[in-house]
């Protein structure tokens, strides 16, 4: 059986009176890559604001690779190894996608030691297999401001990977993308799941079909069911409260 990476136990989060995560419990095996699908307001991005520490939980616990972070902050649990890329990318824009990635492969370097600075032999091997993992080897060297959406998401990806977490949670990263954009972001999160554990938040249903080994679905702050798409999308109970609602809204539209 494998280990646990990530273990949520009987978790609460409570704002003003209203329960966005509501006595949820969830797991996550070493090295698996699981992706989280529910309608708006069932409790995704406040699920990532716990394991982050940007979100306090009310009640339950938090355990990553066997030791509680429940009372950690932010920049504790990132260097624990939990690394996080939200929706809107996150980069350098008047840095080139080499130089976004040489300041990522050093998080106590700045800016300026980035741009002046000369990066070590093995720095230089490591950027140039991320730039080859992500597909930008043509333009490595434009400013990143140049770039496409979708090439803009994979650069923060792989500025993520550069950081070596053992946790990568991805929120919502194909909004936006084009089908050939979202189909290049799928194939980049398979590789990297060869040698991470992966959370990704998303609705595109395509895209969750094309990288999904196994789907939590997350009603109203708990988790509602677990299983292969397949088995997800049959399930009553999804079909009522998330894909049977996008269903009447487009009967609506």
């Amino acid at each position: 059986m494998s280990e646990k990476i990530l273990q949520i136990e009987n978790l609460t989060v409570n704002f003003d009176g209203f329960r966005a995560l509501n006595n949820l419990n969830f797991s996550l095996d070493t090295g698996e890559l699981r992706v989280i699908i529910g309608p708006n307001g069932a409790g995704k991005t406040t699920f990532l604001d716990v394991i982050t520490g940007k979100t306090k939980p009310t009640t339950g616990q938090v355990t990553f690779k066997g030791k509680s972070i429940k009372g950690n902050v932010e920049y504790q649990i990132a260097r624990l190894g939990v690394g996080r890329k939200f929706q809107t990318p996150r980069i350098y824009l008047n840095l080139t996608p080499r130089e976004n990635l040489e300041l990522s492969c050093n998080r106590y370097k700045n800016v300026w030691n980035a741009l002046f600075g000369k990066p070590s032999s093995a720095e230089r091997r490591t950027v140039a297999g991320l730039i080859e993992t992500i597909g930008l080897e043509t333009k490595a060297d434009l400013k990143a401001a140049l770039l496409s959406h979708g090439e803009k998401q994979r650069l923060e990806i792989g500025m993520l990977v550069a950081q070596s977490p053992d946790l990568l949670l991805v929120d919502e990263p194909v909004a936006g993308l084009t089908d050939e954009e979202t189909e290049n972001v799928g194939n980049l999160l398979l590789a990297l799941a060869e040698s991470h554990s992966i959370i990704v938040i998303e609705h595109d249903m395509e895209f969750v079909r094309q990288i999904a080994r196994k789907v939590t679905v997350l009603h109203q702050g708990t988790v509602l069911c677990e299983g292969s798409m397949d088995e997800v999308q049959n399930d009553p109970r999804v079909i009522e409260v998330y894909l049977g609602k996008q269903e009447d809204d487009h009967a609506a539209a």
